[in-house]
């Protein structure tokens, strides 16, 4: 494992020293090896670590390659923990999503562009269709979307992939909250107005504060429901 470990080192260090870029192929299996100082089968550990963590791709018949290094990629390994402990870090994930997704949205209310806001403002008209109408999984969908929008409007890629793998593995809690309670899907859309309308502002602040009460507001339904739960004996 130390060997296999410090091979992947010296793969990240040449990506880093720009000898292998972004879609590069890397060499033979026999001469990388050899330039490593390691063996064929520690070079490939090494290999099948980088391609679960979405850094390499390797293609049968073809050869193993540098991927396109996006966030979206580099966090594949993220969403497995996420995934792994949904049950036990639901509120942590809102948590965070909370501090993320803020701060995105106060950067996109200086970013948007007039065109992106009026997207948004299509996206709310056809939520509240959606909303008289009772379509949850179709709500649900205008709602990441909307959200997807302003956090990729923010500038920063790590951030807006982030925010959307935590919107992703909080979508569960979102849609719990749809089927339980009759008065959530208005007062998210109007919340998703607020949020709007701070942007429309250009007030970084104003929509940070929104977007922040917009998430508080699904995680104190959370943790409502972690409360009412019976204890174990």
């Amino acid at each position: 494992m130390a060997l296999s470990d410090d091979t992947v080192g010296a793969i990240k260090t040449m990506i880093l020293d720009g000898r292998l870029r972004a879609g590069d192929k890397l060499p033979v299996e026999r001469e990388l090896a050899a330039e490593l100082g390691v063996s064929r089968g520690t070079l490939r550990e090494a290999v099948r670590s980088l391609t679960m963590i979405g850094v390499l791709d390797s293609r049968q018949g073809d050869g193993t390659y540098v991927t396109s290094l996006e966030p979206r990629l580099l966090l594949g390994s993220l969403a497995i923990t996420m995934d792994l402990h949904q049950n036990s870090s639901e509120l942590f994930l809102l948590e965070t999503r909370r501090a993320l997704e803020s701060h995105a949205t106060s950067q996109a209310a200086v970013r948007l562009g007039e065109a992106e806001l009026a997207r948004l403002a299509e996206i709310l008209d056809e939520a509240a269709v959606l909303v008289e109408d009772g379509q949850v999984d179709a709500l649900l969908e205008h709602d990441r979307a909307f959200h997807r929008l302003i956090v990729e409007a923010s500038g920063n890629p790590v951030l807006a992939s982030l925010t959307e793998l935590l919107s992703g593995h909080t979508m569960r809690a979102r849609l719990w909250r749809e089927l339980t309670d009759d008065g959530a899907a208005r007062r998210t859309l109007d919340e998703h107005r607020a949020i709007l309308a701070a942007l429309r502002a250009r007030d970084p602040e104003l929509a940070r504060l929104r977007a922040a009460v917009h998430v508080a507001g699904l995680e104190q339904f959370v943790r409502t429901q972690i409360d009412s739960r019976p204890s174990a004996e």
